[in-house]
């Protein structure tokens, strides 16, 4: 029996909103930057250290944390006293665009300089689903394992800027630096790596530094 293959792009319509989200925020010349991890690897740790520095340094920015139910992670922000907006997935493994127009659409985010996406706990959906992010961040912990880069290569790939987190349990966990940056590299040889700890402060201002150096890059495009 004869019968019809019907090929669609199931991210189709995502890429869409993604690239109109990634329209408006050129023209305000707000950086966003999508940051994923597995559950647990510390993206809301490392938030915590960061976001009062930002405020500090006098960097208006807002926080869109991703949760499938709860709003645990908002709320450690918001006792920071940091901008932050929870989108809940209803269990869906990553937030997608339209998730994240809704919120964007729900501030008024004229005067800001950055948007920080803390995406849902998953190494594979959220390297799939463009947000209309400048960059993605590959948010990686001592504590999952050296071959994480060689397991979840697509993350690796279209990122950016990659973090190894927990640096502080390093003489706990079975875990080999030089061969986990290898890893990196040679999936992405021009990703920068920054090695952190919310425990030391090994990183942060690293981070800092080049979130502002992305912020001018942002800014000296649009004149």
């Amino acid at each position: 029996m004869a019968f019809k293959v019907i090929k669609e792009n199931i991210l189709g319509a995502n890429d869409n909103i993604a690239s109109k989200i990634r329209e408006e925020l050129a023209g305000k010349n707000i950086l966003m930057v999508n940051i994923i991890s597995s559950p647990g690897a510390g993206k809301t740790s490392f938030l915590e250290k960061v976001g009062p520095i930002l405020k500090k340094e006098n960097i208006p920015f807002v926080v869109l944390t991703g949760d499938c139910f709860t709003s645990r992670d908002a709320e450690r922000l918001d006792r920071l006293d940091l901008e932050v907006v929870q989108i809940n997935t209803d269990g869906a493994c990553h937030i997608d665009a339209k998730l994240v127009n809704t919120a964007l659409k729900s501030l008024d985010i004229g005067g800001k300089d950055l948007v920080i996406v803390e995406n849902v706990g998953n190494l594979v959906c959220p390297a799939s689903f463009d947000l209309g992010e400048d960059v993605k961040i590959a948010f990686l912990s001592t504590a999952e394992g050296h071959d994480k880069p060689m397991k979840y290569p697509l993350l690796v790939r279209e990122s950016g800027l990659a973090i190894i987190n927990k640096t502080d349990l390093m003489d706990h966990v079975d875990f080999d630096m030089d061969f986990s940056v290898r890893c990196i590299l040679d999936i992405n040889p021009g990703i920068k790596i920054i090695k952190s700890s919310c425990k030391t402060g090994e990183g942060i201002n690293d981070f800092i530094d080049w979130i502002k150096d992305r912020i001018k890059i942002k800014k000296e495009k649009k004149t």
